[in-house]
């Protein structure tokens, strides 16, 4: 394949994810794509972010992936554009608005930011983003934090802020056209599979991926399985 006729596919990450997230994925698919990971640090609402990623995509036309916060972008993106994206991927996301719960404790977590008290991905918060039985894994613990250092504070205020003022994207899903691929990680801790099932059933063209033994950064922790899944998508099968 023609370097210059690769398709393009943009990435995005979740919360205090950087492109470590999906290193292994452009490994894998940079063969036959043109890989760009989106930077969705800049803006602090859920509408510019999404202005953010379509202004710089350096494609008129792209396969869309998001992962957490990523696919709540992603979601954004295919309101705002939805005749740019060609296939559309959301892992371990969700299409819901925050609940009043959720929200008072993103509020907490900016309140500690802005003291001062930035903490990042601790040991007490990665049960949240991995699968219990990867807690003892040096390599993957190590990549969790550096891309959390790699956001920063100031950064990670802006993403919860944008996080909050997101819509609710139920009424969206009947309306998405493209070839989509829902995926997830069983034990996902923060978007789980109820979440998931409900996107597949609402959007006509979805698939539904489960991930066995796996928590909330799925690229990461399965990184085999969720790239043939990726595969399958993309081909359109």
């Amino acid at each position: 394949m023609n370097r210059l006729a690769k398709p393009g596919l943009v990435l995005v990450p979740g919360l205090l994810c950087d492109a470590l997230l999906w290193q292994a994925q452009i490994e894998a698919l940079g063969g036959d794509f043109k890989c760009w990971v989106a930077d969705h640090t800049r803006s602090d609402t859920m509408a510019k972010v999404a202005a953010d990623v379509l202004r710089d995509a350096p494609f008129e036309s792209f396969a869309l992936a998001g992962l957490s916060m990523g696919g709540y972008v992603a979601l954004e993106i295919v309101r705002q554009a939805p005749g740019r994206v060609s296939h559309l991927a959301l892992l371990d996301t969700s299409a819901r608005a925050d609940t009043p719960e959720q929200l008072a404790k993103r509020e907490g977590l900016i309140s500690l930011a802005t003291r001062g008290r930035f903490i990042g991905v601790t040991h007490a918060l990665l049960p949240l983003f991995i699968h219990p039985s990867r807690l003892g894994d040096e390599q993957l613990v190590t990549t969790v934090k550096e891309m959390s250092r790699n956001i920063g504070r100031d950064a990670f205020i802006r993403q919860e802020q944008a996080i909050m003022t997101r819509a609710d994207s139920l009424p969206l899903l009947p309306a998405i056209t493209c070839p989509t691929l829902v995926l997830c990680g069983r034990q996902d801790a923060i978007a789980p599979l109820e979440r998931h099932q409900e996107m597949a059933k609402a959007i006509p063209r979805a698939t539904l991926a489960i991930i066995e033994s796996c928590g909330h950064l799925s690229t990461l922790e399965r990184p085999a399985e969720v790239t043939e899944a990726l595969k399958h998508w993309l081909s359109g099968g």
